[in-house]
């Protein structure tokens, strides 16, 4: 909802910005100006000057009264840019039905309102002030005051001549605002592929810096683990076997060898090969990534099965994919947050066909507030309270994050070619809802066939869980 109001907004805007329109109205009054006064001064031609500085007037004090009532550098809203460009046209007309219509060689101008239109407008308001040109070019061509001239009557142009005048203006204007709309249109593209190659740039380097965090974080809690090792060690050669103390150093020992195994895994160039390498089921994958997540006060229950089971047979084999360790952090961060956030119960749900797979997680807590549903996928985004230095829990026990989990999570599945969407369950009900669609080719590491082209993703009414701290311990 957040999302479609904000897109109506956008496009409530158009393209030109006050600061062009002032500046082009006050080209054309100071050349409406000159023209006028130098007919009217120097040539001696008669013509209703008062009438005429009247309408230069007007556009001169339009130009003032926008000029205070916004600022210049605000975009204008479509309606109002129509309205002024309308006014340009309307104004235009009526100073040329004072001084001979189409029989007046400044009739030309009479494009540029529409010209400016197709670069800046959506195409319904260039057809609508075009309509309007026309009309008013129609009607010039039929009825006019004489053009000024020396003795009125010497000059008049035959009305076969003024009617090709009328379609060559026609067509020029045609012609310039298809011209204009479609350079506007290629400008626009170049411009939003710009804009999305920068954020992607943008994201990778965030990613490249969080390596280089994780490559010093595995640096420094090396020596501090390794004495909690060793101090564990003493105390449990000290504590008598049958003391309620060895269970717990028992498991603070287990618990730092696997700490430590995790900043190996950290600290492993990317040439070393990964001693988990092997291939698992898209169950088992579920199951892996949520194993440490199991034993709490939240259930996780996971289902999976075909999508289609009286196919040809080919989608009902279940997906065997590679063990890949960021596609299992990825989903276990999912998991992770699904689980510190629901109240009793959280749902994993797999189903596959011959051409996609889709793993869904939900949960029963309550969902992401609106507030933060635009900024997700960016790190330090999230709705927990931001953890303090020495700081692990809150104050009333509720956990804490820098937002740099699921920014994390979203980057390695779509990398591993999932489509990620996000969503709160529909009314009545609670919770968050995260949706991970992959072609059965990219999940199982095959080339892509020609019948696939992309990922189809059912949409959903998307938004996400907050993300928590990624070197959050799931103990």
């Amino acid at each position: 909802m957040v999302a479609t109001q904000k897109t109506a907004k956008e496009t409530r805007l158009s393209g030109l910005r006050l600061q062009t329109a002032v500046r082009l109205r006050w080209f054309g009054v100071i050349g409406q100006l000159v023209t006028i006064c130098f007919v009217y001064f120097v040539l001696g031609f008669d013509l209703p000057i008062g009438v005429c500085l009247g309408l230069v007037a007007a556009s001169a004090w339009l130009n003032v009264f926008v000029r205070l009532r916004y600022t210049m550098r605000a975009r204008l809203s479509t309606q109002l840019a129509t309205a002024l460009l309308a006014w340009d046209i309307l104004q235009l007309s009526a100073l040329l039905y004072l001084t001979g219509g189409v029989e007046n060689p400044f009739i030309f101008l009479i494009v540029v309102p529409v010209t400016v239109s197709a670069s800046t407008l959506p195409p319904m308001t260039t057809v609508a002030l075009g309509l309007v040109a026309v009309v008013s070019t129609a009607f010039l061509t039929f009825s006019h005051f004489p053009l000024p001239w020396t003795h009125p009557g010497d000059f008049e142009l035959p009305l076969v001549y003024s009617v090709g005048t009328l379609g060559s203006l026609v067509s020029g204007m045609i012609f310039l605002a298809l011209y204009a709309w479609r350079l506007a249109s290629e400008s626009r593209q170049m411009s939003d592929a710009l804009a999305a190659t920068e954020m992607v740039l943008a994201r990778e380097q965030q990613l490249h810096a969080l390596d280089g965090l994780a490559a010093a974080a595995a640096h420094e809690l090396g020596t501090p683990l390794s004495t909690i090792a060793v101090v564990a060690k003493e105390l449990s050669r000290e504590v008598p076997a049958n003391s309620p103390m060895s269970e717990d150093l028992a498991l603070l020992q287990s618990q730092a060898v696997r700490c430590r195994e995790i900043l190996k895994k950290l600290t492993r160039t990317p040439a070393e090969p990964d001693p988990l390498h092997a291939q698992l089921t898209v169950t088992q994958l579920i199951e892996e990534a949520a194993a440490p997540y199991r034993g709490f006060n939240t259930q996780i229950v996971v289902s999976a099965s075909p999508l289609n089971a009286k196919g040809d047979g080919t989608d009902i084999d279940e997906p065997v994919g590679e063990r890949r360790p960021g596609l299992i952090y990825g989903i276990g961060n999912l998991l992770e947050n699904a689980v510190d956030f629901a109240h009793s119960r959280v749902d994993v749900t797999a189903t596959w066909s011959a051409r996609e797979i889709v793993i869904t997680i939900s949960d029963d807590g309550p969902g992401i507030p609106p507030d933060v549903m635009e900024a997700l996928g960016d790190p330090f985004i999230t709705t927990r309270p931001s953890r303090q230095q020495e700081q692990t829990p809150d104050k009333v026990g509720n956990p804490t994050g820098l937002g740099l989990g699921f920014f994390i999570a979203k980057t390695l599945l779509e990398r591993s070619g999932a489509v990620v969407s996000l969503a709160n369950r529909p009314a009545p009900a609670q919770g968050a809802v995260v949706q991970l669609t992959w072609s059965r080719e990219s999940f199982e590491g095959r080339p892509p066939s020609g019948s696939w082209a992309g990922m189809h993703a059912k949409p959903i009414p998307v938004r996400s869980n907050p993300p928590t701290d990624p070197l959050q311990s799931p103990a």
